[in-house]
């Protein structure tokens, strides 16, 4: 494998190139105890070591298939981290553990398996979640752009904690993290190859941290989602409609890069809809709003965090313009651009 640069499909066959793969290519770049088992299942008896009566657990799955494989500010392998353990913690979870299923074309240059595993293991790293479990399948050439991934992740809910997406109350305050649309216009721009003066970087990072801060600060906190696919539109769309309520936000309050902003303006995208990959959205009683933003903007990755609305009484999503009307913001149908996370 190693001499030869690329992967074949014998490296899936169940032989001694899928064992030479796993145990001495893989398995190197992820080691952990319990991982180095190389049993069909991961014993995990410190899961619950730190558990308290009425903590549960979380535990989420999710695929990602993003082209291109590398982008600015991140990768596929990081992008699959981020996004298991953002989905933990959006539901105040504690990250512990994730598995990985890699599906490996044939013909993807060993060097690019290499980068993607690194980012794997130093991402999980950084956020303080290993991979535990996993399994490799390699497929004919063409169709799935070099490599798709498969995550599982579990975490720790505290007891105390109780968030949902159908916990939305009129007289809630609406608050995002950051900046929106940076991550789908950072591979829009990475796609098409398109020329800027300066490079859009994807916003992709592990939310945990950021979680943390925020439940500290307002512990009644309702609501946390991250706006990925279909961006903050559709995912406020959601929360409308499983809490029964309307939303109302307020597009000068709205905080979008420039660049960001000029690149939709050009191509005609709403950053509305743009896929995040590395905010969160909080909706809490209006009591802990100021606490809230003020812990957002304290942490890295909520420097630019701001309040953009409130939950009142109704149905929908409604955007007030900086013109002084409003406007129905309704969820997106279909997708502005395939491929993104």
């Amino acid at each position: 494998m190693e001499k030869s640069g690329k992967i074949r499909l014998a490296h899936g066959s169940g032989g001694a190139l899928m064992h030479e793969l796993i145990e001495e290519f893989i398995v190197p770049r992820l080691a952990n105890p319990a991982l180095l088992g190389l049993d069909d299942a991961a014993e995990l008896e410190d899961v619950l070591d730190d558990a308290r009566p009425g903590d549960r657990l979380a535990f989420t799955t999710d695929s990602y298939v993003v082209q291109p494989l590398f982008f600015p500010g991140g990768d596929i392998g990081k992008l699959s981290v981020c996004g298991t353990v953002n989905d933990l913690a959006m539901k105040g979870a504690r990250p512990a553990y994730l598995t990985l299923g890699l599906i490996i074309e044939e013909g993807l240059a060993v060097a690019d398996l290499a980068r993607v595993l690194d980012s794997v293991a130093s991402t999980g790293a950084s956020c303080g979640v290993c991979v535990v479990a996993g399994d490799t399948k390699v497929v004919e050439r063409g169709g799935i752009g070099g490599v798709v991934i498969n995550t599982a992740g579990v975490g720790l809910i505290p007891a105390a904690t109780r968030v949902s997406g159908a916990s939305a109350e009129p007289g809630d305050v609406v608050l995002i993290s950051g900046t929106i649309g940076d991550h789908e216009t950072a591979i829009l721009v990475a796609r098409e190859g398109l020329k800027l003066e300066q490079t859009i970087e994807s916003d992709c990072a592990p939310l945990n941290g950021l979680v943390s801060a925020v439940v500290e600060a307002a512990p009644g906190v309702h609501v946390m989602r991250d706006p990925t696919r279909g961006g903050l539109g559709t995912t406020l769309n959601e929360i409308a409609s499983r809490s029964g309520v309307g939303i109302c936000i307020d597009e000068s309050s709205l905080p979008v890069d420039e660049r960001v902003r000029s690149v939709c303006e050009i191509l005609g995208f709403d950053p509305i809809y743009m896929a995040n990959e590395g905010k969160m959205i909080a909706v809490v009683p209006e009591k802990e709003a100021a606490a809230a933003l003020d812990a957002m903007r304290t942490h890295s990755l909520g420097r630019n965090a701001a309040v953009i609305g409130r939950v009142i009484e109704g149905k929908g999503v409604t955007l007030r313009t900086s013109v002084g009307g409003a406007r129905p913001v309704v969820m997106l149908e279909g997708v502005q651009l395939p491929r993104i996370c």
